[in-house]
């Protein structure tokens, strides 16, 4: 799993002879740090990075809200064919995500969307495997508080934000966190979606460096490290809830 990592941050400090000798050069005889200014030179990365900020907390902000009232609805309400429902979006699930692009695509189009900050957020709104992980964790907490809200004359609502929300608290951090992940790397569909540069966020703007004279590897990789890092660091310091969410979905106590 180390390896891929390695071979790209070394061969960020390469020399354009070294990033593409054969056989190939594991480690470059100087480092050349000056690939990160050039590759920074190459693309407008001030830009594709603020668009990777804007699209990343939109569409986290958006999925959090969505899945923890669709988590609780499906945990703590009673309503008709709850089970089905949720039956039907588990399976949904089992649809990889290329069976809906052109769907997708066409439905923006029709609104308009095409191009636009919204194009890249709004099919990311919700996510079936948060509602499933949250739900999980949601029936964990105690039958006794939630009556006992009630008798205090809680409401559902107030019940959720002030007392099963904070309880869940690893929980609703991992899913944070793996959503983060998955939108700030996330390449396809942006690629898809966006026409113009201005527009586009990090992955998508790594192609600046291919061109129709080839690719310029060195420069290429130390762009995808500038773009992987902060992910790396995310991931790092705070890979300790993601652990203790997953660990504690469908633990009943």
């Amino acid at each position: 799993m180390i390896l891929p990592f390695f071979w790209m941050v070394s061969t960020s400090l390469k020399t354009p002879a070294e990033a593409v000798a054969q056989p190939p050069v594991w480690l470059p005889e100087s480092l050349q740090f000056e690939n990160y200014v050039r590759a920074m030179e190459v693309a407008p990365f001030g830009r594709y990075f603020l668009n990777s900020v804007v699209i990343t907390s939109l569409s986290t902000a958006g999925e959090l809200l969505f899945t923890i009232l669709a988590a609780f609805a499906f945990s703590r309400m009673n309503f008709y064919f709850k089970n089905v429902l949720f039956t039907i979006l588990i399976a949904t699930m089992m649809v990889p995500f290329e069976l809906l692009m052109i769907p997708n695509y066409l439905t923006l189009s029709r609104m308009g969307l095409i191009n636009t900050y919204a194009a890249m957020i709004i099919p990311f709104l919700a996510s079936v495997f948060s509602v499933f992980m949250l739900k999980q964790n949601f029936e964990a907490v105690p039958d006794e508080l939630y009556y006992a809200a009630k008798v205090d004359g809680c409401s559902d609502f107030k019940f959720l934000w002030q007392v099963v929300v904070p309880l869940s608290k690893s929980a609703i951090v991992a899913v944070t966190i793996l959503k983060i992940i998955g939108s700030w790397n996330a390449f396809l569909w942006p690629l898809i979606v966006t026409n113009e540069t201005d527009i586009r966020p990090l992955p998508v703007g790594l192609q600046a460096f291919t061109t129709e004279a080839g690719t310029y590897y060195e420069l290429l990789m130390a762009a995808a490290t500038i773009v992987v890092l902060p992910m790396i660091v995310i991931y790092l310091f705070l890979q300790k809830y993601i652990i203790k969410g997953i660990a504690s979905t469908g633990v009943k106590g």
